[in-house]
């Protein structure tokens, strides 16, 4: 038992990786595709939009999946994703025209949408008590998805083809679901296995939880989006666009700043609340993009590192958020809603990135439009209850016993 848990547990994090690396193929692709004469046109803007439906269907697809979840098990969800996916990706490395590749692009979106209501809700209730760290190391491989979609892409389109750089994820992507279709199914011995009921926590504070949770979904999810698909063009822009395996590898360092920080991240809530984790985070996040309108040389990789470090540091808090105030009963639907949320905030990023950068010749004034989104995020961490009962669900008890006779 404990063997096949540990394969299974391992998919769902690899499956967090591949979401990330499907999502982010093209903003490094594109830098090649982008030619005079070439099937796709010269400009990077018009190509970037083409990813618009994916992250559209991203986050509209997400809210189904509690309800799919539901009827159909989450198991076969994950085979979808996998399968669907893979095949979506490899269909858009053989397309040779742009609206056949949006096609595709979406398609892959579509699937992708299933991991995050899914895979984390799985992760979670197998966590227990202690979701941090279990969240934290899903984060990581989360983020080494975002830190290895830039300079595999890029070394792949720079010496093969930009083609390859969608069909060898996907056909990875595909090999990961027939190993998940051959798994069996711990779903009942993951979601039951503290035995312990779900702390009766004052509805007041929920709500204001989920005010928060929903908010900062919508704004982290443009931000955190937007980073990483401007990344690749910051960078080359920055260091020189000549030089597409030192722009990966740049934007790999970067983002592995955000994967060492979510790990940690992840340990340290479960030793303190989650609004002392998440309010420094955010106190460095917005000068931090701010100061990448301007960076240039080594010091934009290191900026672009801090802004890697809050962002994706910020993503371990608000998952754990929805573990410690969700009950597990309703966790799958809060997920979808909240991922929904949040992945509309992402459907913006790509056409507000492209938009902003074909009027201005820059990503000056995304980069700081950012900022301003992220002033929005420090907001919610001002506001977020700091509650010792957190580490100690049992706490729970005497806070909701308290209000009763208060009430009285």
């Amino acid at each position: 038992m404990a063997k096949v848990e540990t394969r299974q547990l391992a998919l769902i994090n690899l499956a967090h990786c591949l979401t990330h690396y499907s999502l982010l193929i093209l903003p490094t692709a594109v830098l090649v595709m982008a030619r005079p004469g070439g099937a796709f046109g010269p400009s990077y803007g018009p190509i970037l939009k083409l990813s618009t439906g994916m992250f559209v269907l991203y986050g509209l697809f997400s809210l189904p999946q509690g309800w799919l979840a539901a009827r159909l098990g989450r198991k076969a969800l994950l085979a979808a994703f996998f399968f669907g996916t893979g095949a979506s990706l490899a269909a858009a490395g053989a397309v040779s025209s742009p609206w056949p590749l949006a096609l595709a692009l979406a398609a892959a979106g579509l699937f992708a949408a299933i991991y995050h209501p899914i895979g984390t809700a799985m992760l979670v209730d197998a966590a227990g008590d202690r979701p941090g760290r279990a969240v934290g190391v899903n984060g990581v491989f989360g983020n080494v998805g975002v830190a290895l979609a830039p300079i595999v892409t890029g070394l792949l389109a720079a010496h093969f083809s930009w083609r390859l750089a969608f069909i060898v994820p996907g056909l990875i992507c595909i090999a990961l679901g027939i190993i998940w279709a051959r798994t069996p199914a711990l779903e009942h011995h993951l979601a039951h296995r503290n035995g312990r009921p779900f702390p009766a926590i004052p509805p007041a504070l929920v709500r204001r939880a989920v005010i928060v949770l929903l908010l900062i979904a919508a704004v982290s999810g443009l931000v955190f989006n937007a980073f990483t698909i401007l990344l690749p063009k910051l960078l080359a822009d920055r260091l020189g666009d000549n030089l597409l395996p030192l722009v990966g590898a740049s934007a790999f360092v970067a983002t592995l700043c955000g994967a060492v920080t979510q790990f940690s991240v992840g340990r340290m809530i479960d030793r303190t609340t989650l609004k002392r984790v998440f309010l420094p985070l955010s106190l460095v996040l917005v000068p931090s993009l701010a100061a990448l309108a301007v960076a240039h040389g080594i010091a934009v990789v290191i900026v672009a590192g801090l802004v890697a470090a809050a962002v994706f540091g910020q993503v371990t808090v608000n998952e754990t958020m929805t573990a410690r105030y969700i009950a597990p009963a309703v966790r799958a639907r809060m997920y979808s809603v909240r991922f929904f949320v949040g992945f509309l905030g992402s459907a913006a990023a790509a056409p507000l990135v492209a938009t902003l950068y074909e009027r201005t010749g820059s990503l000056v004034a995304v980069t700081l439009v950012l900022a301003a989104f992220a002033v929005v995020t420090l907001g919610c961490a001002v506001f977020f209850p700091d509650r010792r009962e957190e580490l100690n669900p049992a706490l729970w008890e005497d806070v909701s016993g308290a209000a009763a006779v208060a009430a009285e």
